[in-house]
């Protein structure tokens, strides 16, 4: 008895608590800001990898042997077309000058002897007083004498000339190079090289398209889905590799009409004005080519755009008013702006504000705003702090990089898109890459130089791009860097030229988007390789897994 009225005492309760409970009221809508999602074209920005360029770039050579008597200008700096670079010993093309000039006297002694000799042989034979046959000898002896003074004349030609080579001017305004030979040098034709002037301004960036960049754009452009105006129509922006971009814009100025057959990529050039020498050449700048336009694009504002577990979505307000997510197609994006490959159509309103409090179903008060403008990102990523760390670091062949930098990534967008494809020197929104040796960590692949040289030819330069897409595509992968050269110069000479050239590869990948953090710069044992010349001139660079991993 005692237990039935406990239990009826129990529910009693529970009912009397049930009674209690308040009715949860009606979630209020959430307000938002939506816009209306309309066709509409959009700017599209080219992005590649590129390599200054001088415009100009001259050999100072000697026109003449002999000892070098003086280096006259100052080693890297401005010199302006006539300025006096070199002088030569003077001495023996000026007694070379003295001796023509008295060989030219006394031919011209010469000619006047026979010259006056035929005056009086010539009436003496019109009276026969003189034979036919010494008319002619005197004839031949004049006409003898005017041909050795001929030859005298052009001798003291060649002398002055001579001379005047001696004294070696600039024949352009430009930059300086270092001195290959020092003053008291004998200089003959085998070593006439005596330094580079490189003109700056303006200045050329060469950049390559491959051939699968090259069809996707001709495709593109002929379905209409691109519009590109003509070639030297588009403006070039440069972005540096601390990221900050380059005041003055150039246009292109030559397209190659064949594809190389060493690197299966087309050369493409711009020329930028460069009035206070900024830029120098062999640097590496990411090139931006501006006015195309994406044709009937669907694009939204960028803070529309969610990254959820399944990919990329956006939040938009059905004819219910309430929120739904809908999954999207991501493509190019660009200053606020991110095109829509797939996912939504004209008409659809998408929300751009308050999307953290929005659940499917939810009820919203939609408040339909303007489109924003269209903007064109032409600035570097905001990596600049990283690049600057990384350029301020001493290039030591056997030091391992500090704090990354995130330099010239090579889509064919402007940003840091959650599907973008980082590879050096993409563009027109494709994935296809340029064919060119790749690294893998089973063998290195080795980037050649010429001889004393430290800068990427345009063959190097591709295989190095594909090497910065492979590493974009895998971000924990590391990169080790070893320089080498061949047997000639001092071993203090080949130390700093390994090292130079490592630097070379290490700053491309950085611009090219490679964080310095991934980039082992490590000397080899031995800087000089044992291979033959052509193929010792070089750096290895070797992909690995992260440690650890």
């Amino acid at each position: 008895m005692a237990r039935l009225c406990l239990s009826l005492g129990l529910v009693v309760g529970a009912a009397a608590c049930h009674d209690k409970t308040p009715v949860a009221s009606a979630r209020p809508p959430v307000n938002v800001d939506v816009i209306n999602v309309a066709l509409r074209d959009v700017p599209v920005v080219f992005d590649y990898v590129g390599q200054t360029e001088s415009s100009q770039q001259v050999e100072i050579r000697a026109r003449v042997n002999g000892f070098l008597e003086k280096r006259i200008y100052e080693e890297g700096s401005m010199v302006h077309q006539g300025d006096v670079m070199f002088q030569m010993d003077r001495k023996p093309f000026q007694a070379a000058l003295d001796a023509a000039h008295a060989e030219y006297a006394q031919q011209k002694a010469r000619l006047d002897v026979a010259q006056a000799n035929l005056n009086r042989v010539r009436p003496l034979a019109a009276k026969n007083a003189l034979s036919q046959k010494d008319l002619d000898d005197s004839i031949g002896q004049q006409q003898a004498a005017a041909a050795a003074l001929e030859q005298a004349r052009a001798n003291v030609t060649s002398a002055s000339l001579n001379l005047g080579y001696t004294t070696i001017t600039a024949p352009v305004t430009g930059l300086s190079s270092f001195a290959k030979k020092q003053d008291g040098s004998y200089i003959d034709a085998s070593n006439s090289l005596l330094t580079y002037v490189a003109k700056l301004d303006p200045m050329w960036i060469n950049f390559s398209l491959s051939e699968n960049e090259m069809l996707s754009l001709r495709t593109q452009t002929k379905n209409g889905s691109l519009k590109v105006p003509g070639i030297g129509e588009l403006e070039a922006v440069i972005v540096l590799a601390d990221g900050s971009v380059f005041p003055a814009r150039g246009h292109i100025k030559f397209a190659d009409a064949s594809l190389s057959e060493e690197t299966g990529t087309y050369l493409i050039r711009a020329e930028v004005p460069n009035p206070k020498g900024s830029l120098r050449p062999g640097q590496f700048v990411r090139i931006k080519l501006l006015g195309a336009q994406r044709a009937n694009a669907v694009a939204v504002p960028q803070v529309a755009v969610q990254q959820g577990p399944r990919g990329a979505y956006v939040w938009t307000v059905d004819k219910d008013d309430k929120a739904q997510q809908r999954a999207v197609e991501t493509g190019e994006w660009n200053g606020n702006d991110w095109v829509i490959s797939s996912g939504l159509h004209a008409g659809d309103h998408v929300v751009i504000d308050n999307t953290l409090k929005l659940m499917p179903g939810a009820p919203v008060k939609a408040n339909l705003v303007a489109t924003p403008s269209d903007d064109v990102n032409v600035g570097g990523q905001s990596a600049a702090a990283d690049a600057g760390a990384a350029s301020a670091e001493s290039a030591g062949n056997g030091g391992n990089g500090g704090n990354g930098g995130n330099g010239a990534g090579g889509q064919a967008n402007g940003g840091n898109t959650a599907n973008a494809k980082a590879s050096a020197g993409a563009g027109a929104g494709t994935a296809t890459q340029a064919p060119a040796p790749t690294a893998t960590a089973a063998g290195p692949t080795p980037l050649y130089f010429a001889p004393g040289s430290a800068s990427l030819d345009a063959q190097s330069a591709t295989a190095l791009a594909a090497v910065a897409q492979q590493l974009s595509a895998s971000p924990t992968t590391q990169v080790v860097i070893s320089g080498y050269t061949d047997s000639s110069g001092s071993y203090a000479q080949n130390e700093r030229l390994a090292r130079e050239r490592a630097a070379t590869v290490r700053a491309a990948l950085i611009v090219a988007g490679v964080q310095n953090a991934r980039i082992d710069m490590r000397k080899p044992a031995k800087i000089v390789a044992a291979d033959p010349p052509e193929k010792s001139r070089r750096v290895d660079v070797t992909l690995s897994p992260a440690a650890g991993g």
